[in-house]
């Protein structure tokens, strides 16, 4: 059997990719204290506040008990409260801090910055075409 050089694994690739948009973001929020592992969280309570844990799970795409690490980690770090869903007492909802709210336009830059520089050199057009593509290799393994 022969092997499968790292340059055409489509996983390798995707998952190195991956790291170095992961290693630009952190620093380019560095000065926030917000580390890549709770970036999206973040950006999924910024569109909607007061998501449960669950919620949080199916918009981030990540296990409940990946989840659960990272909630408690952005409890002590005063970027969420977790309060009693009032509907059902069984449920928690988290909802942004000041201090989250505070530093949204500086991740929102800092984001913006990692992906300016991994898009140098790419033309609109180029940039569709990938992320089209991207979405549809997405939906065939989901």
């Amino acid at each position: 059997m022969s092997s499968l050089p790292r340059q055409s694994s489509l996983g390798d690739q995707i998952n190195h990719l991956a790291r170095l948009l992961g290693n630009g973001l952190r620093v380019s929020i560095a000065g926030t204290g917000v580390t890549p592992g709770q970036f999206a969280q973040l950006l999924a309570l910024y569109e909607r506040d007061g998501l449960t844990q669950q919620e949080l799970c199916e918009r981030v795409r990540i296990d409940q008990s990946t989840m659960a690490h990272t909630l408690n980690r952005m409890r002590r770090d005063g970027l969420v409260i977790r309060t009693t869903d009032p509907d059902d007492r069984r449920r928690s909802r988290y909802t942004l801090t000041e201090r989250a709210r505070a530093i949204q336009a500086e991740l929102t830059l800092g984001a913006r910055a990692a992906n300016v520089r991994a898009l140098d050199g790419i033309s609109p057009e180029e940039y569709e075409a990938f992320m089209g593509t991207l979405s549809r290799m997405i939906s065939n393994l989901e």
